[in-house]
């Protein structure tokens, strides 16, 4: 498998360096976390100082032995070297039971920077302040952008042929090695079956199975939709056996802490204020929805959509659904003190579709940037200072 520098999350790697904090990087399984750490250490290797690297990879058979928090502990603390900085990198630390006792003892001692990945269904992001009783800093790593799709291929033209198979098969970097798209679908129901049953039935004792895979399945074929825990019980209940508002919601939040989907919650922005009815639901990447649902309904309006909400989150963005008394916008996009409002739409030659995008737009009355980003196949351009934006060349600007 061909491997490229992630350089986002390296230099967020980078950038941390030397801080006193419990380094943890998260992110759907099998999105490249292994591969950064390694990357990390390549970085550590190339410095002038020289730096004591304490890699385990608990998957290794070599690091058998520490499987046993006790021995970690003990193997961590043999490592360390005086006069040089010490940093302790463990990739897959949940294999280890009780592994937080061992790192949070290293911790105290202030004698290593600590770095730690594992499987997100034993370390999720809410689990964090009760795991360890140090600081941590969250590194959160995506699938493939398309930036770094095209980097992986080294395709250097022909974007727009690119982005359609992008679009298809997404950024699961694992599926690449694989020559066809229905092998490639393989490896991505293969991961999400892992996610779902190995991990999430295992760590909350789920007994309905197929209910917790249909609400899973339905979130899929529903991406871009208000949705509910209310609203997702109306529906399954009709033709499935009874399920309660409150199993809906514990079922969304396991999902949600593995990184499969993520919540855009809806901003009023009339009354600045957040709502807590209805949000909409995000894939961590579009190609579980045609590796498990199938590709029948492309749906390519709802796929750019998701494609969007994950880019806008790579670059640093908390995203909302914006809501303006009876209108909406897609995204509400913020950074600090900026702001950006999106709508996202496949086609937008139609008058009246692209009537149906601008008009939510030309109501806000706040200077901020506006922006339509379609499939237009052309270069950006103005109207009535909303940008319609190409959605191919809008994710090449990184």
């Amino acid at each position: 498998m061909q491997l490229i520098v992630r350089k986002k999350y390296l230099d967020e790697l980078i950038e941390l360096y030397g801080t006193p904090d419990i380094k943890v990087i998260t992110g759907i399984k099998r999105s490249g976390k292994s591969v950064l750490l390694q990357e990390f250490v390549t970085y550590l290797q190339s410095l002038q100082e020289q730096v004591n690297i304490v890699m385990i990879n608990l998957q290794e058979l070599e690091f058998d032995q520490l499987l046993e928090y006790h021995e970690l502990h003990k193997y961590i603390l043999n490592q360390y070297k005086e006069g040089m900085p010490n940093v302790l990198l463990i990739d897959e630390v949940q294999l280890c039971p009780q592994f937080e006792l061992a790192i949070n003892s290293i911790y105290v001692k202030r004698i290593y920077d600590i770095y730690i990945t594992g499987s997100n269904a034993f370390l999720l992001s809410s689990d964090l302040a009760t795991l360890f009783t140090g600081r941590t800093m969250e590194i959160q790593v995506y699938p493939f952008s398309f930036v770094e799709y095209l980097t992986y291929y080294k395709i250097t033209k022909e974007y727009d042929e690119a982005f359609d198979q992008y679009v298809r098969t997404g950024g699961m970097p694992g599926a690449y090695v694989y020559k066809t798209e229905n092998r490639q679908y393989d490896y991505v129901r293969d991961v999400y079956s892992t996610i779902l049953i190995r991990d999430l039935v295992e760590k909350y004792k789920i007994r309905n199975k197929s209910e917790f895979t249909n609400i899973s399945e339905f979130m899929m074929d529903n991406i871009g939709n208000l949705l509910s825990p209310n609203n997702i019980c109306r529906t399954l209940n009709n033709s499935q056996n009874e399920i309660t508002r409150k199993t809906v919601s514990k079922y969304i939040s396991y999902l949600e802490n593995a990184f499969l989907f993520y919540e855009a919650k809806r901003y009023d922005l009339k009354g600045k204020k957040y709502l807590t009815n209805n949000s909409k639901y995000y894939l961590c990447d579009s190609s579980f929805r045609y590796a498990v649902n199938g590709t029948r309904n492309m749906d390519f309006e709802r796929v750019y959509e998701n494609i969007v909400y994950l880019e806008l989150r790579r670059r640093g963005y908390e995203v909302y659904v914006g809501k303006l008394y009876k209108k909406e916008i897609d995204f509400v996009a913020k950074k600090r003190e900026t702001q950006l409002y999106i709508q996202v739409s496949d086609n937008v030659s139609n008058e009246k579709t692209f009537e149906r995008e601008y008009s939510p737009l030309l109501a806000i009355r706040d200077a901020y940037p506006k922006m339509i980003i379609a499939r237009t196949y052309h270069e950006t351009y103005d109207y009535k200072g909303v940008k319609v934006v190409d959605i191919c060349r809008w994710l090449r600007e990184c």
